[in-house]
């Protein structure tokens, strides 16, 4: 069969690997009840570890979901350094962090204006209730005033409400202002407290549709996260309110939402598995008593839920955190387990019924090693690949998946394999599939046809000895084949193939980036209203993001301060900041100094007052880092406006980060807590571009050593490229974000392409026959419908996720749903006439069989159409690489010996065989 390869092959690889299959097949043939037993065993043992999973699990989201060395983590270590928060003089623009705090927003069930009395009663209601809230801890009860975040001793209250006093009628007689409003000679900042504001020419608030009231709690976590709790447990409660709605947040909200689902895939899991049995079941149902396969296809799904078993124990054992993208390894593992049972299965259906069981084992090793070796490889270098990435989340997921892979092959040979040859000393011994009681083979000619459904079996090819063949298989050979070779046909599929990739191309330009935080809730969640109130009406001001000077300047030198002052205006000439929002502790203290006649361009000047300026405005000692008489640092603040969606986010964090580069006079620093999650967007494009690139080229390295035909690895390339911006387009016209999740499955999507595309092209290339038509039906006929079933068991083993409530799993869905429906139809339709297309019909092949028979034997041939299998023993036919046409054509074979006494069989009906 070496010839079978094709002249272009090298076997550097192939061979030792198909030997070393032969040889470990026979042993499992041998033995097989010692690797069935051993494997449960193993992955018993292994499963243990899933007693750890509860410690294992961790969702911290800036953990898990930032990039690992993002810029912005260095930031806040400076201004932590720099500014510390000064507990006894809250401001909640000053912090570094989120800080513990807990959120409401309130919105009429009408729309109507919330500034009225009706509405504000209700709210101030709230607010009590609020308030009111305690827990006990240590033994002590604590309230809100007990908990809050204070300035001058006093808890940071609710501007909105401390301007009317608590009292809901004044709101009648107070004309406020938008977005500044002055109470008692200070000025507020009402932008985060009222949302959809109309306001007239005086910019006065006419109306307001939605009230937003914070309250701060102190930073000692567990006594907060005990009040927080308890918080959200009360305005559960509180949704409707009269005529408000309330909606509700805290500041463990994300944390808390994420870490509820991460076992929700669990009863999805176990509605897979029976999806993947009944799938396998039916495509491995024969008719026949005795081949009949339904236990072979259990105990191979069976086989792959194990390797899940098996490799996540392990993991937990070593102490590998789990986190929620983790979740959806197993369905993925399933699709690919299920799919190298399918092969393993179609190569024991090629060997000779009448050979011993270990015989024929070796044999199905020896031909399946490849084909799941190849596989195996590629999908676990994807997500190697993919452990260099920078978010966490994604490196677990690919550790996990990696793992859980080679389990799936291990077991594949090991337990599954010593399965089939259990099933086939059934067979041998022609044995009913249930009862396993010995049933004869052929109807005795007394009994009825009843008789024969369910006591009879063991039916075989007589011709090659083989089983018989699935009637799918001619689906491929007689219609589809011959349909998609063409010219019309053809022509409509490049049509198709040039409509797809604009489509694709377009969506590549739509792409939305980064992780939204409210997809890691579920859509039941409290969290996606508020969320979605809040970007509805309090998107006009976005983050208040700090500038920082972060080396000593001399802040007295006039010019040099001029300067500083035109690179602060450089940040306000911005379009997304607001000039009027400006909060600098330098202009204040100029104010200052000329209202008192102090000459601030005098070093000495300037230090000895600004020591009593800071001390006179407590939250600008916030401001500075003043220690022995040196400014090692200072911050200004800047107002952002209409942040709506990520592409501004992209958009800010950039603008931003130029404009401090920009500034050459000090260098200044950019900082808001948020800017944590924003780091995201930076390496996100790169890191998928590189991730592509890196395993693309791996792929093809691994294409050319198995498949040693340039053309074929170029023609896997393409498909790989073709797949990969289809896959992104849709997934963008599909509203998936492309963010550290969908970012991975790229990377697998390209593992799967090459298991379509190179499976096909190599059976194209290696093909013997003359015209590009036939060798493409031939192609297809071998390997159209293992193909067809990988794809559906993989779409059938993330299926079940498009129920889901949570986001991150749908998206899995939608992304593994776009890789194996765009693969497929590369590799049974866009493929294989492309192949046609682009290769010439080659001639030299009918020069060859001339060649190898003795002149007058060939000729003969022609006229003799009865032509009928001389032997029963199944032959080579070197011409065409393809066993399986001689087995169905029976009655039109025959065997000729050549000079060289090789056999050789040929099909007298082929119009190409002389």
């Amino acid at each position: 069969s070496s010839h079978r390869m094709g002249c272009q092959r090298t076997d550097c690889i192939e061979k030792p690997l198909s030997n070393l299959f032969e040889k470990f097949g026979r042993i499992v043939g041998t033995y097989p009840v010692w690797f069935f037993v051993i494997t449960l065993i193993v992955s018993g043992i292994l499963g243990g570890g899933f007693y750890f999973l509860k410690d294992r699990e961790d969702n911290d989201i800036e953990r898990q979901f930032t990039p690992r060395s993002g810029p912005s983590k260095i930031a806040r270590a400076f201004v932590k350094e720099n500014f510390p928060n000064d507990d006894a003089e809250f401001s909640s623009q000053r912090l570094y962090e989120e800080g513990n705090y807990a959120s409401i927003i309130v919105v009429s069930n009408d729309k109507s204006n919330i500034l009225c009395t009706e509405h504000l009663k209700n709210i101030i209601k709230v607010n009590n209730k609020v308030k009111d809230i305690s827990v006990d801890v240590d033994q002590r009860e604590l309230r809100f005033n007990h908990l809050c975040a204070k300035t001058n001793g006093h808890c940071v209250s609710n501007e909105i409400l401390e301007m009317i006093d608590f009292n809901a009628s004044r709101i009648e007689q107070t004309n406020i202002t938008f977005p500044l409003y002055t109470h008692k000679s200070r000025q507020i900042f009402l932008g985060s407290a009222i949302g959809g504001v109309q306001v007239n020419v005086k910019s006065e608030v006419k109306s307001a549709k939605a009230v937003k009231l914070f309250y701060f709690l102190e930073s000692h976590t567990t006594r907060a996260e005990a009040w927080l709790k308890e918080f959200q447990r009360i305005l559960s409660d509180e949704r409707d309110n009269g005529n408000i709605t309330v909606f509700y947040y805290t500041s463990q909200s994300k944390q808390e939402e994420i870490e509820k689902h991460t076992t929700d895939g669990i009863p999805l899991f176990s509605a897979t598995y029976a999806l993947a049995i009944a799938f396998s079941v039916i495509s491995c149902l024969r008719l026949d008593n005795v081949r009949n396969k339904v236990w072979v296809a259990a105990i191979g799904v069976l086989s792959a839920g194990l390797a899940v078993l098996s490799s996540f124990g392990l993991m937990f054992y070593i102490g590998i955190p789990f986190v929620i993208t983790v979740a959806n390894c197993p369905f993925l593992i399933l699709g690919i387990g299920v799919d190298d049972m399918f092969i393993m299965v179609s190569n024991w259906q090629q060997t000779n019924v009448k050979d011993p069981v270990e015989k024929r084992m070796a044999h199905t090793y020896k031909e399946a090693a490849m084909s799941i070796t190849i596989t195996t490889l590629t999908d676990v270098l994807g997500f190697y690949i993919g452990l260099t990435s920078d978010f966490l989340s994604v490196q677990y997921f690919c550790l996990y998946t990696s793992t859980a892979i080679i389990f799936c092959y291990i077991y594949n040979v090991t337990f599954f394999g010593a399965f089939l040859a259990l099933n086939g000393r059934r067979e041998r011994s022609n044995r009913h599939w249930l009862t396993c009681i010995k049933i004869p083979s052929e109807n005795p000619k007394e009994c009825s046809n009843g008789y024969s459904m369910c006591c009879v079996g063991g039916n075989y090819d007589k011709a090659t000895g083989t089983e018989k063949e699935q009637p799918i298989n001619h689906f491929f050979k007689k219609y589809y084949g011959p349909f998609l070779t063409k010219p019309w046909t053809k022509v409509i599929v490049i049509f198709i193939y040039a409509g797809y990739l604009a489509a694709s191309i377009y969506g590549c330009f739509q792409i939305q980036q980064g992780i939204d935080l409210r997809d890691l809730a579920a859509d039941d969640s409290y969290v996606i209203p508020y969320y979605n109130n809040d970007r509805q009406y309090f998107s006009t001001y976005g983050p208040n993001v700090m500038v920082i000077v972060s080396e000593k300047f001399p802040y007295w030198d006039k010019n040099k301060r001029s300067e500083l002052h035109s690179c602060m205006d450089d940040f306000k000439k911005l379009q997304f900041i607001t000039d009027d929002l400006y909060t600098s502790w330098l202009d204040y203290y100029e104010g200052y100094a000329q209202s008192t006649h102090l000459n601030i361009d005098d070093e000495i000047v300037f230090s000895a007052n600004l020591f009593l300026f800071l001390n006179l405005y407590p939250d600008f000692k916030q401001d500075v880092n003043f220690t022995s008489n040196v400014i090692h640092a200072s911050r200004f603040f800047i107002q952002t406006v209409h942040i709506v969606n990520a592409s501004m986010e992209i958009e800010m964090v950039n603008s931003l980060k130029e404009t401090a580069e920009g500034c050459s006079v000090v260098p200044l620093m950019v900082y808001h807590p948020a800017f944590i999650y924003y780091d995201q967007y930076a390496v996100i494009v790169s890191g998928t571009l590189q991730n592509i690139g890196v395993t693309t080229a791996v792929m093809l390295i691994i294409a050319l050593l198995l498949i040693p035909n340039p053309l074929c690895s170029l023609w896997v390339t393409f498909s790989i490229v073709s797949v990969i911006v289809g896959v992104t387009g849709f997934m963008a016209l599909w509203d998936v974000n492309l963010d550290s999740i969908s970012m991975i499955i790229l990377v697998v999507c390209i593992g799967f392409t090459v298991d379509f595309s190179a499976h096909i092209s190599y059976a194209f290339v290696s093909c013997k026959k003359s015209s590009v038509n036939e060798r493409v039906v031939d192609a297809l006929f071998t390997l159209g419908y293992p193909i067809v079933q990988g794809a559906s068991s993989t779409i059938l083993g993330v299926v079940v996720l498009a129920a889901s409530k949570n986001h991150i799993f749908r998206t899995f869905f939608k992304i593994m749903c776009l890789v194996m429906l765009f693969g497929l139809i590369h590799g049974i339709t866009f493929l294989p006439v492309f192949l046609t297309l682009f290769t010439s019909n080659s001639e030299k092949q009918k020069g060859d069989l001339k060649k190898d028979f003795k002149s007058g034997v060939v000729p003969q041939m022609k006229l003799d159409k009865k032509c009928v299998a001389c032997d029963k023993v199944f032959v080579t036919d070197n011409f065409c690489n393809d066993k399986h046409t001689i087995c169905t054509q029976k009655t039109h074979i025959c065997v000729l010996q050549n000079k060289n006494n090789l056999s050789h069989a040929i099909w007298a009906t082929d119009p190409d065989c002389p």
